[in-house]
C-alpha cells in the first residue's frame, strides 16, 4: 500500500531490564507505515519501559533501536520529536494554560527557537482538538478539565505534532467507552494514512478491533509477536494475564473475556 523503504522504527536484539530482572529479551520488531501494533501484558511486564526505550528516552540493556536507518540514540532530540510522538500514561499540569495553547505544544519540534506559532500551526491544533471533540473547550483552563477531557487533550497534542510514528502508553486511560473508541479510531485512521502506531493497551478487545499485529510481553524476557488473529488466543492470553481467558463470538467477531478459575 505504501512505498517500499526502511521501517519507520525498528529494534534488534533489544533487552529491557530493571535491577535484578530481565523484562524483555532480544526483541526484534519493525514498525511500518500503515500499521497499528498493540502491546499487551500484565502490570510490571515492561510495556512502558519498552516504549520509552523505543522512543530513545531510555538506554537498552543491549541491542539497538533505529529511527528509519539511524540509531535513535545518535539523533538530536528535536529531530526525533519531528518524527516520533510519545503519549505517556498520565500528564501532570502545574501551571494554568488554555486548551489551545496546550495542544500547540505539539508544534514546538517544528518551530525554530525564535518563532511564534503560525496561523497554520494554530489550524493544525484546532483540527486536532476537533478530532477529539474538544474544539468548544479551546479557551478553557486545563486545570478545570476532567480526567477524561485532559486525556483527550493529551491525544490532541500528539496529533498536533503530526509525526510519522505514534508511541502510545495506555491511550484510553480515564476515557469512557465512547471516547476510547473515538481515540482508537483516530489512530487507526492515522495509520491508514501512512503513519505507524505502537500502543500499549490493557483492553484485549481494543487490540482485536484496531491492531494489525500484537506484541505480548510476559514479563520474564519472553515475548510473542505476530498478526492479531494468530497471537490473540485463549491459551496465550490466559498465560499472559495469569487468569483464564475465554473466547466469545459476537456479531461474527471474536471477543475475549476473563473467565472463572
Amino acid at each position: 500500500m505504501f512505498a517500499d523503504g526502511p521501517p519507520l522504527l525498528s529494534c534488534s536484539k533489544l533487552r529491557v531490564t530493571v535491577p535484578g530482572r530481565l523484562l524483555v529479551d532480544k526483541l526484534d520488531l519493525t514498525l511500518n507505515r500503515g500499521e497499528v501494533v498493540a502491546v499487551l501484558g500484565q502490570n510490571g511486564a515492561g510495556k512502558t519501559l519498552t516504549l520509552l526505550t523505543l522512543a530513545g528516552l531510555r538506554d537498552p540493556a543491549s541491542g539497538s533501536v533505529l529511527l528509519g536507518d539511524e540509531d535513535i540514540l545518535a539523533c538530536r532530540r528535536q529531530d526525533v520529536a519531528r518524527r516520533l510522538a510519545l503519549l505517556p500514561q498520565d500528564t501532570e499540569d502545574i501551571f494554568p494554560a488554555t486548551v489551545i495553547d496546550t495542544a500547540l505544544i505539539g508544534r514546538h519540534p517544528h518551530i525554530g527557537p525564535l518563532r511564534w506559532e503560525s496561523p497554520g500551526d494554530v489550524a493544525i491544533a484546532r483540527n486536532a482538538l476537533q478530532e477529539m471533540s474538544l474544539d468548544s473547550l479551546s479557551r478553557r483552563d486545563i486545570l478545570t478539565l476532567s480526567g477524561g477531557e485532559r486525556r483527550r487533550l493529551a491525544i490532541a497534542q500528539v496529533l498536533t505534532q503530526q509525526p510519522d510514528i505514534y508511541l502510545l502508553d495506555e491511550p484510553t486511560n480515564h476515557l469512557d467507552p465512547q471516547h476510547q473508541l473515538d481515540g482508537m479510531r483516530v489512530f487507526r485512521r492515522a495509520a491508514d494514512a501512512g503513519t505507524g502506531v505502537i500502543a500499549c493497551l490493557h483492553d484485549v478487545n481494543l487490540a482485536v478491533r484496531f491492531a494489525d499485529r500484537c506484541l505480548l510481553l510476559f514479563g520474564d524476557g519472553r515475548w510473542e509477536l505476530g498478526p492479531t488473529d494468530d497471537v490473540l488466543n485463549e491459551r496465550d492470553l490466559s498465560e499472559l494475564f495469569a487468569t483464564p481467558m475465554e473466547t466469545v463470538e459476537w456479531r461474527s467477531h471474536k471477543l475475549f473475556v476473563a473467565g472463572s478459575a
